[in-house]
């Protein structure tokens, strides 16, 4: 039996490829120095006597954690390893990044430094010479020679995918030490930064489309106006006599032929006449399910270039066959056996991630909160889903932490985030999504997600011994989101921002930029329509400007509900005051921090208007943080003593550094808090 587990262990080590030539020579030198030592010191005497092992820092990031729910759990015995954790050295509140966004606050976390010195100040950025906003993280740029010849668009240069936040990776500057890293994972990072270590990237990872997820839906019974829906489309569909269904699974736009159609392959579903049963043919695969079943990943290509094309994977859940026919499709993932985009460093990790795994989501936030927010899904559909993505994640960390041997690993899950989002609204009677004949069931939904962390944390520890780090972390926390604000729709009503005609769809069809003060764009940005910065930049550099951002400030702080007479927004805060770097010139002149309960729109995030000034927000993304950061922080937890009384975000990668004895670069904002 030995002999079989032995076997095992080498065939799996060999298929993955996991020993490094730094590692290999390491343990060759460590078996080298074992034969010199003297019999009697290794193995005499009362014990074993072990050889020292390389210093290991192991960081959680666990998106999202909430400290009072935390702290109260821990108080009631629920958490027992985070309480070890916190009693071993330490645990604190985390000061979070302005806005707390998620990808603000990693893109902290990676640098050391504040938005100025990274340059990701929202999930959505903006062009300041046109206006138009695109998304923060990353951007695609075409090739810039082409070359038409009938139907096709031929490239005679090469494309690139352009990562959008700047600042050095604190993990370098260890690499440069000669320390091995692995960050699986990490948000605020795609394309993964080259190193000599291995990293996989999370938030900001897209879809096979290019989008942060699109899924598909195929019915013969669509609800009215959801033929494309947030997030994804839905297709209506004939179901023939036979009980076949002829459609297509749609995959990214062509842009080797003119007007980019999307790419197509043949999809074919036959149902059973008698039994809630579905066979789906797509892509030379067969894949048998029955109602409330979901589909292993299938693998699809989808051709662009005579026989040259694109390879993505998806799963298949047949939500219902009678009465009506409901298919959900996940949005198609980037292959990791055949990466159309590189999604990790070196490229050869997906393949070896993909050699032990199989295919596995590679989008970030690969939980899909849209197609539940949308109506399609309900909770217990929702929850499958969230539970698929938990269940890869938690196995790959088992993997990644037995094989975790020296230097660092940083290992995100991003469960905990989407919980609160989606789940917040069970355990809130206030929410106006509250549902008391469904609360009960789901009420507890967060917690019960926490003490499945709290086993996450029992295996670190166990992992962890002598002089080895070990910090689980949160980017921010969380507060309910019961009522949305209409910048736009304010500065309008307020004369910053002046438009005309009819067309008041949104701030690029409507802004008369000629006398517009202000706009906003994304969900706590607001920039003053700047001479020499903006493309018709009407309010002059120095005296004035700062004169109009105190001025808005001032009057937005005094907004209240007249629901119910509360302050709207806490705190404005002014970039030049809060943001240092090299990129703090990009920013959003103010950013507005809501007081918990409220938040900007969704309709301000993309430089809409809406129909009042504020409204309830009656979906299930009931939870948010893009608030005042002084009310949504993480947590800190770490088994060595938190000497800092203000820990923040930016402190995490220069204790790190600290920790392996390496100087923290001048760049950085943050110190050790050790």
């Amino acid at each position: 039996m030995k002999r079989d587990i032995d076997n095992d262990h080498a065939a799996r080590d060999s298929a993955a490829g996991r020993m490094s030539r730094r590692e290999f020579l390491r343990k060759a030198g460590v078996a080298a120095a074992a034969l010199s030592l003297p019999a009697a010191g290794v193995f005499g005497g009362c014990g074993r006597r072990r050889l020292p092992l390389a210093k290991k820092t192991l960081i959680i990031g666990m998106d999202g954690v909430e400290p009072r729910i935390v702290e109260r759990m821990m108080q009631e015995g629920l958490l027992p390893n985070f309480r070890r954790l916190a009693g071993m050295g330490g645990f604190s509140r985390l000061a979070t990044s302005i806005p707390p966004h998620s990808p603000v606050a990693w893109a902290n976390f990676i640098t050391g430094t504040n938005p100025g010195g990274h340059g990701i100040f929202d999930f959505i950025a903006r062009d300041p010479a046109t206006y138009l906003p695109h998304l923060s993280i990353s951007k695609v740029e075409p090739a810039e020679r082409t070359l038409s010849i009938g139907e096709w668009v031929l490239p005679l240069s090469g494309g690139k995918v352009e990562r959008l936040r700047h600042g050095t990776p604190f993990w370098q500057f260890l690499e440069e030490h000669g320390i091995p890293t692995t960050m699986f994972r990490i948000p605020s990072d795609f394309p993964p930064t080259e190193t000599g270590g291995r990293a996989i990237s999370d938030l900001g990872a897209p879809d096979i489309m290019g989008t942060y997820g699109t899924f598909a839906f195929y019915t013969n019974n669509p609800p009215e106006d959801t033929k494309e829906v947030s997030g994804g489309y839905v297709y209506p569909v004939e179901i023939g006599t036979n009980g076949a269904i002829e459609t297509k699974l749609y995959g990214p736009r062509n842009d080797l032929r003119k007007d980019g159609p999307k790419c197509q392959i043949d999809l074919t579903i036959y149902l059973d006449r008698s039994a809630p049963v579905a066979k789906i043919v797509v892509a030379g695969t067969q894949v048998l399910l029955r109602e409330g079943e979901w589909s292993d990943w299938v693998q699809v290509k989808f051709p662009m270039l005579w026989r040259h094309g694109v390879s993505g994977v998806c799963r298949f859940y047949l939500k219902s066959v009678r009465p009506d026919f409901k298919l959900y499709v996940t949005p198609i993932q980037i292959d990791p056996s055949d990466p159309a985009l590189p999604i990790t460093t070196p490229a050869s990790y997906a393949q070896e991630l993909h050699r032990r795994f199989g295919f596995f989501y590679t989008q970030g936030m690969p939980e899909d909160t849209k197609v539940w927010s949308s109506g399609l899904f309900d909770a217990d559909d929702y929850m499958q889903q969230s539970d698929l993505v938990l269940r890869e994640r938690l196995e790959m960390y088992d993997y990644e932490i037995e094989h975790f041997d020296e230097g660092l690993l940083f290992f995100y899950l991003s469960n905990t985030d989407r919980h609160g989002h989606m789940f917040w609204w069970a355990r809130d009677p206030q929410c106006p999504a509250y549902d008391p004949e469904l609360a009960p069931r789901y009420a507890r939904a967060i917690e019960e997600l926490y003490v499945k962390m709290d086993g996450v944390v029992e295996k670190a520890l166990r992992k962890i011994e002598g002089d080895d780090l070990l910090i689980v972390m949160s980017d921010h926390g969380f507060a309910p989101y019961y009522r949305s604000f209409q910048v736009n729709s304010w500065l309008r009503d307020n004369g910053y921002l002046v438009t005309w005609g009819e067309d008041e769809s949104d701030i690029f069809a409507s802004a008369d930029w000629g006398y517009t003060k202000a706009y906003s764009l994304g969900i706590n940005c607001l920039y003053l329509n700047v001479e020499g910065r903006e493309g018709q930049g009407i309010v002059r550099p120095g005296r004035e400007r700062e004169a109009l951002a105190r001025e808005i400030a001032q009057r937005l702080k005094a907004v209240r509900d007249p629901q119910n007479g509360r302050q709207v927004i806490s705190n404005v805060y002014f970039a030049k005051d809060d943001y240092s770097g090299p990129m703090a010139d990009l920013a959003p002149d103010l950013i507005i921090g809501y007081n918990s309960g409220y938040r900007g729109s969704w309709q301000t995030a993309l430089g809409q208007y809406g129909k009042t000034l504020i409204d309830d927000n009656d979906g299930k993304w009931s939870g948010d943080h893009c608030i005042d950061p002084v009310h949504v922080p993480g947590v800190l937890f770490c088994n060595k003593p938190i000497a800092s009384h203000e820990p923040a975000l930016y402190d995490v990668g220069p204790t790190v550094l600290a920790d392996f004895g390496v100087e923290t670069p001048d760049e950085m904002t943050g110190r050790s808090v050790l």
